[in-house]
């Protein structure tokens, strides 16, 4: 336990107090078991088979990882370091979530709790037979993870997983399929963004054939959270081209990490009976000597290895601190909206009782507010959303019935009649007929019916008979619309359903007591349309509409209009050649009212089909408006819309006999499980939460203060030749935030008439996002106390400083 001690030791020494608050809420986090949840910050060891993971991982926490030069790590392990008043070790492993509900139960039995670390080499040999781990068939590797929780007064906190290392090519014990699963599963840890990744890379092959340094370049790929550990420097050769390359690399001077390289000397084989201390003592003396001893010290020796993932880790936990609350959050809302789905525990029929009514209650309320076309409520969501707009009930049965009165304006008509001046009728379709030609079929079918009616006379029935005819597609639009809206209500009901209960009691309900009643209004409704149709296939056409007799005088007016003028053209042109420039005392009054009063139409049967075709277009107009409101209002409002909300009511629930409501609402052992879950994880969420904004609250409150330098504000010094301003308490020290907490600026508050030698405002100017820029008030405290500050005569204060 000497190397935890000494890590603890540092981190003691150099930690804040506000440090070891925050890693040891982010282990209470862990504790709550938020990790299984949300992504939490973490170190994980990755890099190739035998590049001394395992040994890296040994040396940081102080466990004797068992490292055998034939045995190569076989799944993930997670090592959980916890301060606690008394010293325990538990192993435990986590079954991955593919494995089925008996393997998982299977291997949440592994859990033990050690005395003494010496007995941890068997146990983990232990977890691998657990985990069916076989060297040489298809289970060389597991994916599930075996977790080791240290605690102790002299721990850390921190949380390190070491992972498989990365399989160049298969063998007899390592298949094809195992090169392919530990690669994803190093790419999944090493793609959580809160990871910070540990790249271990051995000195003894080549780096540029190591595949955890591809991987780490195209997953982290600016480099912002990832360090370069370098393994078995003592292997290579003093003054040789791969010491300088190493060397080189060890500097950051080839494959660039913002955090870093490090370079440790492990034990080999020959050594791994050797204590801690020894270890120690011996890399200690490595780097003391050779290419090494010039070397920076920050970046070589376990311990100082120790301090700084100490340090990175804690800035990933603060940089990651607001994301973490957005995830947390979002889970907790998650959660709540699952266990409100849900509803309460419902053991009883009288819990289920009330649970059903409840819900019709919501039910009647929404489908009210649907149909009434207010959509305040929730379950309404985005109308510019596919299924928001289709929970619109009001205003999507409002769209339907435009278009069904459209589509009939349109379509309506059995064949349509064109005009005989319109030349291209034969091309609007094989519907499509001249008005000359339907009048020569409406002769022949008036020379069939004829009776005692005097020449230019017809019998009344054969209007009814043509609008029959005419009118022919309109049932088929009407039925067509009607189940458009039948299904639209259908729709809205099932999504409003599955809005207010789960999935099962929502499914229950709906084909249990809804569907049946939604099935008879469908039959009602076809009723509906068969009795509005009923007159317009049978019945002679009656209408006491003035429309009728107006449309009809305004047809033959249209006509009489038009058969004037072309008499009127027709005379002139043959009594003075042309229509045009003719002088008022040219014309004989005579002769143009004998042209006009002429009749045109000798054939008085003719004339009698043209008033037979008048008086049927004039009573399509008024059949065609009265059947499309007759279908809007008598058929879809009052048949379907306005009992939608009586299709599940409180009434309906109170009247259920307990055989039925059990059957409706009782609950599955699935879903008490999930309700048994989600309460535990939003518990957990929630107690996560308030820690995470408590750090947050401090964070801001430091941001926000502003800097109060120790002393007396500094003034800038006055010569006799130079009058300046000074800086007094004048200056609005409230550094002020652009959008995102990061670019900052000084504002045209400070005039430059010549550059500081050093430490210069302008020289401090920055754009985009840096890691390592100063807060505002230290940059504050920084600026205003340097020399150059207080010094200089060459800068004029005229304002304030800007963040």
């Amino acid at each position: 336990m000497e190397t935890a001690q000494s890590f603890s030791t540092a981190l003691g020494a150099g930690q804040s107090d506000e440090k070891l608050a925050l890693l040891n809420d982010i282990d209470r986090l862990r504790s709550y078991g938020i990790s299984r949840y949300v992504q939490l910050p973490q170190l994980i060891v990755c890099g190739d088979q035998s590049s001394g993971k395992s040994s890296v991982l040994e040396a940081i926490s102080g466990i004797p990882f068992p490292i055998k030069d034939n045995l190569c790590t076989r799944f993930a392990t997670e090592v959980i370091l916890r301060h606690a008043p008394t010293e325990s070790l538990s192993v435990a492993i986590v079954p991955d979530t593919i494995r089925s509900e008996e393997e998982r139960s299977r291997l949440l039995e592994f859990r033990h709790t050690l005395s003494q670390l010496d007995d941890f080499s068997s146990l983990v040999d232990e977890a691998k037979d657990y985990m069916g781990v076989t060297i040489g068939n298809n289970n060389a590797f597991s994916t599930d993870v075996l977790r080791l929780e240290i605690s102790g007064p002299d721990q850390p906190h921190l949380t390190i997983v070491d992972l498989p290392g990365l399989i160049h090519s298969s063998n007899q014990s390592q298949s094809d399929e195992d090169v392919k699963l530990v690669k994803k599963m190093v790419q999944d840890y090493m793609s959580n963004g809160r990871s910070i990744i540990l790249a271990v890379v051995s000195a003894k092959n080549d780096y540029a054939n190591q595949i955890i340094l591809k991987l780490a370049r195209k997953i982290d790929k600016y480099g912002t959270r990832t360090i370069g550990i370098i393994t078995k420097p003592d292997m290579l050769h003093s003054g040789s081209e791969s010491e300088a390359s190493f060397v080189s690399l060890a500097r950051n001077m080839d494959i660039e990490f913002r955090l870093g390289w490090h370079v440790l000397r492990n034990r080999d084989y020959s050594e791994r009976q050797s204590s801690m201390n020894a270890r120690n003592q011996a890399e200690k003396q490595f780097f003391e000597q050779g290419v090494w001893k010039d070397f920076p010290r920050d970046d070589v020796g376990v311990s100082t290895l120790r301090e700084k993932l100490s340090d990175v880790l804690f800035s990933q936990i603060k940089a990651e601190l607001p994301a973490l609350i957005d995830d947390i959050e979002k889970q907790a809302q998650d959660c709540q909206a699952t266990l409100i789905n849900l509803g309460s525990s419902r053991d009883t029929v009288d819990q289920q009782r009330l649970f059903l009514l409840q819900i019709s209650q919501e039910f009647q309320a929404i489908a009210k507010a649907a149909v009434d076309g207010s959509y305040g409520d929730e379950f309404f969501g985005d109308p510019r959303s596919k299924e928001g707009s289709a929970k619109r009930l009001r205003a999507v049965i409002q769209n339907q019935n435009i278009r069904f009165a459209e589509k009939v304006r349109l379509h309506g008509q059995n064949r349509r009649i064109i005009e005989d001046r319109i030349e291209y009728a034969e091309s609007l379709g094989e519907k499509s007929v001249s008005r000359s030609t339907f009048i020569d079929g409406i002769q022949d079918l008036l020379s069939n019916m004829r009776g005692r009616e005097l020449p230019g006379m017809y019998p009344p029935l054969i209007v009814g008979d043509l609008f029959r005819e005419q009118s022919k597609p309109w049932e088929g639009l009407a039925r067509s619309h009607v189940k458009a809206a039948w299904d639209a209500a259908k729709l809205f009901i099932d999504m409003l359903l599955s809005h207010l209960a789960d999935e099962t009691t929502a499914d229950r309900v709906l084909h249990q007591m809804v569907y049946p009643s939604m099935d008879k209004m469908r039959h009602i409704l076809d009723e509906k349309i068969s009795e509005i149709f009923k007159p317009y296939k049978k019945g002679h056409p009656i209408t006491y509409n003035h429309y009728f007799t107006e449309t009809v005088q305004k047809v033959k007016e249209k006509r009489r209009k038009e058969q004037t003028i072309q008499q009127l053209h027709g005379h002139l042109s043959r009594k003075y050649g042309s229509s045009d420039n003719i002088q008022v005392e040219q014309l004989d009054v005579d002769d143009m009212v004998s042209a006009l009063t002429t009749r045109t139409e000798a054939d008085m049967d003719r004339y009698a089909c043209m008033e037979i075709l008048d008086s049927m277009e004039a009573y399509y107009k008024v059949a065609m408006k009265t059947m499309v409101d007759n279908v809007a209002t008598q058929a879809i409002e009052w048949c379907l819309i306005t009992n939608l909300e009586k299709v599940f009511t409180p009434v309906h629930v109170q009247q259920m006999d307990a055989e039925l409501v059990s059957g409706v609402a009782s609950e599955s052992a699935h879903h008490r499980s999930l309700r048994e879950t989600t309460d535990r994880k939003l518990v957990a969420l929630q107690s996560g939460l308030e820690i995470c904004k408590t750090h947050a609250s401090r964070k801001a409150l430091e941001i926000s203060t502003p800097p109060t330098p120790d002393g007396p504000t500094p003034k800038l010094e006055s010569s006799d030749t130079d009058q300046e301003a000074s800086v007094s308490s004048e200056i609005d020290g409230v550094f002020e935030d652009n959008g995102d907490g990061r670019e900052f600026a000084f504002e045209s508050g400070w005039e430059e008439k010549s550059r500081f030698p050093d430490s210069s405002p302008a020289s401090m100017v920055e754009e985009g996002p840096k890691a390592d820029l100063p807060g505002p008030p230290q940059l504050f405290q920084q600026f205003s106390s340097s020399p150059s500050f207080k010094d200089s005569k060459k800068w004029k204060n005229k304002g304030k400083i800007g963040w």
